[in-house]
């Protein structure tokens, strides 16, 4: 089952961040058990705020990343630009449809 990891956090360094986001999937492009899909979303309505939607093949694959040393570095790096601590939110995918 598809499993998505949501990321919310606020930061004043978007440019910032995206590069390090990038670096990060550069690094992990054609990985085992790596992301197949990010979306950064930024919140119209709170300046500063984005949720970050990063989708894996299953659960198990989010978790062997998650415990990849890479993974651990880049949350650092991450939480350093942020103006809080990111808060995160797992979700199992129930139904995903393309409007064309």
């Amino acid at each position: 089952m598809t499993f998505v990891q949501i990321i919310d956090f606020e930061t004043d360094r978007i440019d910032e961040l995206k590069a390090l986001a990038d670096e990060m999937g550069s690094r992990l492009d054609g990985r085992e058990n790596s992301p197949t899909r990010r979306l950064i979303l930024r919140d119209r309505n709170r300046p500063g705020r984005y949720l970050g939607v990063i989708e894996f093949n299953s659960h198990e694959e989010a978790m062997q990343n998650s415990d990849d040393p890479e993974t651990s570095k880049f949350a650092e790096q991450m939480a350093a630009l942020c103006t809080r601590p990111p808060s995160f939110t797992d979700c199992d995918v129930v139904d995903l449809t393309d409007f064309t």
